[in-house]
C-alpha cells in the first residue's frame, strides 16, 4: 500500500509515461527554475526527483514574469526510443489575456540535454501530444477565449504536428467543448479499444476541481461524457483529507493495469488553507465492461491508501516518520537536487558554490518582491509542521543590504528573518514579513524589534513551523537558541489566503536569501542548511 500523496509538496499538473520497467511524472513548477520536475519509479511508490530540464536559455527564460506565471502543466510522454516534453510559459495572470506559448522539447535519456525547443502555438495552455498508433502525432490543447461576453475556457482543440517540419499541419479542430463543470483544461488523449478517450480537468484548480472522461470512436469526435460524472473528485466531500483533486493522467504498466496521477491539496486541519500547494497522488483505474475509465475503487473519490502492486527490485517506502533530518553541507560543486531559485536562466549572478568552497554564496540582488533577478534559494516545504536552520555569515554595510532565512510563498506572501544593518542600532537582526499585499507592503513588525549581533560572526537561524504557526529563532555557534517572542501565520503563505486568494498556483519554499538594494551584489555566505520532518 502507498499512501497519497506520492510526491509531497509542491508537485502539481502530474504527466506520467512509462518507459519499459521505468515511470516518469513531470510536474509545473510555474516561475522556479530549472523548469519541470521529473520524478522517477520503478515501482509507483518510491520516487526519486531525477531530473529538471528547462535549464538553459534558450528552453526556459523567465526574466519578469509575475508570480504563478512561468511553466505550466507539462506534458511527458515516450514513444519509439524517444521523450517527448510539452510545455506552456505563461507570461500574463491578470486579466482577460494570459499570454501562453507552447513548446516541444524532446530527448533520448530523460537525465540528458534536452533539445533546443520547437514553438508550436500560443492559442492556450496544457498542451498534450498523442502518438497514434498509425505513426501520426496530434497537438492538444485547451483555447483561451479572451471576449469579455465567454467564458475563457473556449474548448479543447486538435491538430496534427509533423515531426520532419517540426510544426503545427492541417486544420486546428474544436473537438470538446466542456461540460457543466467549465473551466477545461488539462487534455489527454487514450486509445483502449475501438475508442478514443479524452481526459480534462474541469471546474477550477480550487475545491469544486473535477476529472471527466468523454470518449468517441473518431479522433476527431464527436466525444461523449461519461454519463455517470466526473471519474475523480472531492468537490461533494469537504472532510474528505485530499482536497482540490483534479488535473488527471493514465499510464498502463506491463500486466495491463491502469493507474490513474492527479494533483491534490491537504489543507491545514480545520482550515481550508494548503501551505504545501498541490500535490501528485495516484489512484487504481479500471475499464469498465461497458467500456468507461473509472476508479477501481467505485466511485469518484480518492483513495488516500492505494494498492499500486510490487516489483521486484524496489525498495520498501520508509514512513513518513521515519525520512529524519536532511542537512545540505554545499561541499559539492552542484547544488543539492531538491533547491531551485527564482526565474533567471543565469544562476551565475545569483549564487555560487566555487568563491568560498564549502558554502553557498549569495551575491546580493533585487528586493523579495521582484519579478527578475533574486537571491533566493530555497527548498518545499514537505510537511505541515517542519524545522530548518541554517549559518551565515553576513557584514551589512547599511540598510539596503539583507540577508537570511525565509518561508516563502510568492513576491507577495512571505516571512523572513534577515540581518541587516542601521545607524541606530547598527548590525540586527529583524523580520520583515508580506502578508498578501499584491502591491508588497512589507511589514516590519515591532514585536521583534531590531536585535543587536555582533560583527564578524557567524549566526544560526531557524524556523520552526507546526501547522499554522511560525517561529524563528537565533544563536550563535554554541548553539543556545533565542526565541523571537511572537507566532506568525504561517498558512499566509498558501494560494487560499491574503489578497491574492485563490488566485495563486504555487506552495511554500522555506531557504536563503540575499538582497543588495544599492546594486554592490554584497554576498552572504550560507555554512549549511537543514529541513526536519516535526512529528
Amino acid at each position: 500500500m502507498v499512501e497519497n500523496p506520492i510526491l509531497r509538496g509542491f508537485n502539481p499538473d502530474p504527466s506520467i509515461c512509462r518507459a519499459g520497467a521505468d515511470y516518469y511524472i513531470a510536474t509545473s513548477t510555474f516561475e522556479w527554475y530549472p523548469g519541470v520536475q521529473i520524478h522517477h519509479s520503478r515501482d509507483l511508490a518510491n520516487w526519486r526527483l531525477i531530473a529538471r530540464p528547462l535549464n538553459r536559455p534558450d528552453l526556459l527564460d523567465l526574466d519578469g514574469v509575475p508570480d504563478s506565471c512561468g511553466v505550466w502543466a507539462p506534458c511527458l510522454t515516450w514513444h519509439e526510443g524517444l521523450f517527448y516534453l510539452c510545455y506552456t510559459v505563461v507570461r500574463r495572470f491578470d486579466g482577460n489575456f494570459k499570454d501562453t506559448h507552447n513548446y516541444l522539447t524532446t530527448c533520448a535519456s530523460i537525465d540528458g540535454g534536452w533539445s533546443k525547443p520547437v514553438y508550436l502555438n500560443s492559442s492556450g495552455f496544457d498542451p498534450s501530444l498523442y502518438h497514434a498508433g498509425d505513426g501520426r502525432k496530434w497537438l492538444l490543447n485547451m483555447i483561451w477565449d479572451h471576449r469579455p461576453d465567454r467564458t475563457f475556457f473556449r474548448g479543447i482543440s486538435l491538430q496534427e504536428y509533423a515531426p520532419a517540419e517540426q510544426r503545427l499541419v492541417g486544420r486546428r479542430s474544436i473537438i470538446f467543448d466542456g461540460s457543466g463543470f467549465d473551466c477545461t483544461e488539462g487534455p489527454h488523449l487514450y486509445r483502449f479499444g475501438d475508442y478514443y478517450y479524452l481526459m480534462t480537468a474541469e471546474g477550477g484548480t480550487g475545491y469544486d476541481h473535477v476529472v471527466t472522461v468523454a470518449r468517441s470512436r473518431e479522433l476527431r469526435g464527436p466525444y461523449e461524457l461519461d454519463p455517470a460524472g466526473p471519474v475523480l473528485t472531492s468537490r461533494y466531500d469537504p472532510g474528505h483529507p485530499l482536497q482540490r483533486t483534479g488535473h488527471a493522467d493514465l499510464v498502463e504498466s506491463p500486466d495491463g493495469s491502469l493507474f490513474l496521477v492527479h494533483l491534490c491539496s491537504r489543507p491545514l486541519p480545520g482550515s481550508r488553507r494548503s501551505p504545501l500547494g498541490r500535490e501528485t497522488a495516484i489512484q487504481r483505474a479500471e475499464l469498465t465492461a461497458d467500456g468507461w475509465i473509472r476508479l477501481a475503487s467505485g466511485g469518484p473519490l480518492p483513495e488516500v491508501e492505494v494498492d499500486v502492486g510490487s516489483a521486484p527490485d524496489a525498495p520498501e517506502r520508509p514512513p513518513v516518520e521515519q525520512r529524519g533530518e536532511q542537512v545540505d553541507d554545499f561541499e559539492g560543486p552542484d547544488l543539492p537536487a531538491h533547491f531551485q531559485w527564482l526565474r533567471s536562466p543565469r544562476p551565475g549572478e545569483l549564487f555560487s558554490l566555487e568563491e568560498r568552497p564549502g558554502f553557498l554564496r549569495l551575491f546580493g540582488r533585487e528586493s523579495p518582491g521582484s519579478f527578475f533577478r533574486q537571491a533566493l534559494v530555497a527548498r518545499r516545504q514537505e510537511d505541515f509542521s517542519y524545522e530548518a536552520q541554517t549559518e551565515v555569515w553576513f557584514e551589512p554595510e547599511h540598510f539596503q543590504q539583507m540577508a537570511g532565512l525565509i518561508c516563502y510563498y510568492n513576491s507577495s506572501k512571505f516571512h523572513y528573518l534577515y540581518i541587516s544593518r542601521d545607524d541606530e542600532v547598527g548590525k540586527h537582526l529583524a523580520v520583515m514579513s508580506c502578508e498578501g499585499e499584491l502591491l508588497l507592503d512589507a511589514n516590519f513588525p515591532d514585536y521583534a524589534g531590531r536585535i543587536p549581533l555582533p560583527e564578524g560572526e557567524a549566526i544560526r537561524l531557524r524556523a520552526r513551523v507546526t501547522e499554522d504557526s511560525l517561529v524563528f529563532s537565533f544563536s550563535d555557534e554554541t548553539g543556545d537558541w533565542r526565541e523571537l517572542p511572537v507566532k506568525l501565520d504561517a498558512s499566509l503563505l498558501s494560494d487560499e489566503a491574503g489578497k491574492g486568494e485563490g488566485a495563486q498556483f504555487t506552495g511554500t519554499f522555506v531557504g536563503m536569501c540575499c538582497q543588495d538594494l544599492e546594486g554592490t551584489c554584497r554576498a552572504a555566505d550560507f555554512a549549511w542548511f537543514s529541513y526536519r520532518p516535526l512529528p
